[in-house]
Formats: C-alpha cells, structure tokens, sequence
C-alpha cells in the first residue's frame, strides 16, 4: 500500500509542475500562497515542491473546510491571498466566488483553483491537456459572448435559455492567468454572466450538477427562469436534492442566473468532479448564485453549476457553438 501510495506521489508532480510552470508562470523569487483543507495536503505539498523548484517561494496555508460553498475563507487567509503574487487553492469546499479571491486579483496576484481535486486528477484527465492550444479556441468563443445584447442557449435536451450580456465582460478561462486573473483549473471554458434580471426561458441539466453530492444526472433537473431567477426546479431525487438545498441557504440570490459557460478541455472527461465536468469539451453550464467574480453585481451564498450536452449558443445572431461543436473558432482560424 505504502508503495503504491509513493508512486501516486511521483506521478502526481507532472501535473504539478503544469500548474506551476505553465498555468501560473512562477517566476523566481515569487511568493506563492497554497491554500489548503487538511484533505488535501498531498496536493498542496505536490504544488509546493514544484514552486520550490522553480525557485520561488512556497507557503502552505492550512484551514478548515468551508461550511458551503462561495463561504469566504479565514481573515488572515484572504491577507495572505491578497499579498501574494500568486496563489492556489486546494480545497474540496470551494473558495472561488468569494471576495477573498476579487480582491486578491485586484491587488495584482494571480491564481489557479483545484477545487474538488485528487491526487488522480494530478495526472489523469484535463490537467493532461494542451493549454496553449486550448487557449487559442477559448479566446474566440469568449469574446463573441462578451458584451452581446441577445445570448441565446437550446439543447435538443429542452433548453432554452435568452438573455442580455450588454456591456458585460468576457471571461476567458484558459487555466494560464496573467496578473490580476483565476482561473479553475482544468475547466477551460468560455464565459459571461447575464445581466442581472434579463434570463428567461427553461434549462435542462442533463449532464452534471457537480457540487452537494448530486453529480452526474441520472435524470434531468429542469429550471424555470424568469426576470433572471429560476423560480422552479423538477425532477427526480436529485432535482429534490438541489431545490431542498437552495432553499435551506435563505438567501434569494442563489437563484440568480450569474453565468454561461462553455467547456473547451478536449481532455476532460465526465466523472462527477466539478472542475472536470464543467471543462468537458462542447458542453454548457449555466451558474447560479454568486456572480462577482466573474463580471455581474451578486454575491450569494454560493454558486452552482448545471451542465448540459449538446448546446447551441447564438450571440447577437452569429452562431457559437452548435450542438457541441464549435464553428465560431473553426470558420475564422
């Protein structure tokens, strides 16, 4: 067992040195933050021994568990986030959508999220892609999302989703960031998060709602949106088990339709681990809850992704993405 957990260890630095050299682009001398549950201190100290090797400096940060997800991390956590030139996260609860991590891309650091990561994941799955080349197609679709007046997301699934990204941002989350960026990692996907009230229509998540224990979909959980809200979710047991725990947070804006997400990893694979599902080349996510990290005006009690197959996005007419194949990259490259 010992062995088997010591050869774990050794392949488990390939990806490390991925996340330090290629997604973080440490430089010698940097201060790299690792933030980490106790669950996940093999990953952590993988990621540290990679930036010790790029001789930067590393500096393990230990924390308990969120108690949901998009709760924000310990005080003295987010200081050292914040001061940091780069930071990763190694958690299981994730930290993303919180404001410790806006706040310490606007004080220039730069980072990468492994939420939910194994040590498998280190060396098996989307971590393993071509990042440089997936960041080309990524940039494409990203722009053609941002600042759109009429998105429109259908699957044959039965979605049907409208809304307004005016003046919005474009995110392009190529898991290699640049000063003042995150990005999870290895979800490459392209994104924009509506303006707030402007959604309405049905989404049909056939694929994965990889957060509470749900994962991948055994039936499809289907959401009413309205004026920017879902104001229902049905279903089977799953479906029960989002709305049960959307309800119990009391907060209304976890109903919020916060983003669109276009997953462009070519080496990720559907397993029931969210930054794995959402990265699955030719799928879409719709986010809910918490959108200000990502260019929109809510903070929620957390933020939750529903991923679907086969989407068909339109923005201002132009078609992006059509029946999960992108023809937006491939008719202008």
């Amino acid at each position: 067992m010992k062995e088997d957990g010591d050869m774990e260890k050794i392949m488990m630095a390939r990806g490390a040195r991925t996340v330090v050299e290629t997604c973080l682009r440490v430089q010698p001398d940097e201060n790299v933050v690792i933030v980490a549950e106790l669950s996940k201190l093999s990953i952590a100290r993988s990621i540290a021994n990679a930036v010790f090797a790029a001789n930067a400096n590393p500096m393990v940060i230990t924390m308990l568990p969120r108690q949901r997800d998009g709760q924000e991390p310990p005080l003295p956590v987010a200081a050292a986030m914040a001061t940091s030139d780069a930071f990763v996260c190694c958690v299981h609860t994730s930290i993303t959508h919180t404001s410790a991590v806006k706040a310490a891309c606007e004080a220039g650091s730069r980072g990468v999220m492994l939420t939910q990561f194994t040590e498998e994941l280190m060396y098996r799955g989307g971590l393993q892609a071509d990042f440089p080349a997936a960041r080309r197609e990524c940039l494409f679709v990203a722009a053609a999302l941002g600042g759109a007046s009429t998105v429109r997301l259908t699957t044959p699934g039965g979605t049907d989703l409208t809304f307004s990204a005016q003046g919005r941002r474009y995110n392009a989350m190529t898991c290699m960031v640049k000063k003042g960026e995150f990005s999870p990692v290895p979800t490459v996907e392209a994104n924009v998060s509506p303006l707030e009230e402007t959604a309405n229509g049905v989404i049909v998540a056939d694929a994965s709602i990889p957060y509470i224990g749900i994962g991948l979909l055994q039936e499809p959980v289907i959401c009413r949106v309205k004026d920017g809200f879902i104001t229902s979710i049905q279903g089977g047991w799953q479906a029960q088990k989002l709305r049960e725990d959307l309800a119990a947070k009391e907060d209304p804006n976890v109903y919020n339709i916060a983003e669109l997400g276009i997953g462009l990893n070519p080496a990720c694979r559907f397993c029931g681990f969210m930054l794995e599902d959402e990265g699955v080349h030719g799928t879409a996510h719709i986010g809910i809850g918490t959108s200000i990290t990502l260019g929109g005006t809510v903070k929620a009690a957390c933020h939750y992704d529903l991923i679907m197959t086969k989407p068909t996005v339109t923005a201002d007419g132009v078609v992006v993405i059509r029946e999960g194949e992108v023809c937006l990259y491939t008719d202008q490259r």
